[in-house]
């Protein structure tokens, strides 16, 4: 049993390491580029993301207090959303999308803790990546790192009530929490460059069109990548599944 288990682990860090040779060198996709917003909304956008980044931390610290086992779990959560949010995707008129991979550690740990390691993620991908970058953080931050979790959990356990199957509410979860971080990103580069002609409803319209060509796909692609990543955890570490509370049903 253990070398089965020990076997698993193998793929899939070689499986993450496969991904990580397809990392592009320089990223310039739907993360918020460097000194591209205003510095008022980079500030703002800073003040809002400040607050759930400390209740974040307080709850990673709670969960591994009293579960250190769930360090690589949560370590893996962090890598997941690193490996499918630094990669691009051509769109068009020259931009790009790119998954986001914040579904899976929402519905493992909650929107609170994923907020801080999707933080962490943003963070290593501005300085290594040129993917984002630092006074565009905040604004990164609250789309990617505190909305899509939001939306993410909020589904999945929405499609637990509705008597859904596992499969189904996973990939849901991961699909729309996905596209809500487009939806965010889009409105807050409205915010900061409205339309003289209609305003930031007009503005919000045309950056969100752009990247509905190839998000849409990417957030599917992304909700099934999801359900197998959570189908091989349930079957060979279910034991931290049920401490996480996430099959709670499964395990009565």
């Amino acid at each position: 049993m253990k070398t089965i288990k020990m076997k698993k682990k193998n793929l899939i860090i070689i499986y993450f390491a496969l991904l990580f040779l397809f990392i592009p060198k320089q990223a310039f996709a739907m993360h918020i580029m460097e000194g591209f917003l205003p510095i008022e909304w980079a500030l703002f956008w800073w003040g809002i993301a400040l607050p759930s980044l400390i209740i974040g931390l307080r709850s990673i610290k709670k969960k591994v207090k009293d579960h250190p086992e769930l360090k690589m779990m949560l370590g893996l959560s962090g890598a997941f959303a690193f490996v499918l949010s630094a990669l691009k995707i051509p769109s068009v008129t020259g931009s790009c999308s790119h998954p986001t991979g914040v579904g899976l550690g929402a519905i493992l740990f909650g929107p609170t803790a994923m907020s801080v390691v999707g933080f962490c993620v943003l963070l290593f991908q501005a300085l290594l990546l040129a993917h984002g970058g630092i006074t565009t953080l905040g604004a990164n931050t609250f789309s990617m790192a505190i909305v899509g979790p939001i939306i993410s959990y909020l589904v999945y356990k929405g499609a637990n009530k509705a008597g859904l199957s596992f499969s189904v509410a996973i990939f849901l979860a991961a699909t729309l929490g996905d596209l809500s971080t487009y939806v965010v990103t889009s409105f807050q580069l409205a915010l900061a460059f409205p339309s003289e002609v209609g305003g930031i409803m007009a503005s919000f319209a045309k950056f969100a069109s752009i990247f509905a060509v190839t998000q849409i796909p990417l957030a599917i692609s992304e909700g099934l990548l999801t359900v197998i990543i959570m189908n091989v955890l349930t079957k060979y570490n279910l034991q931290a599944l049920k401490m996480l509370r996430v099959l709670s049903k499964e395990g009565r």
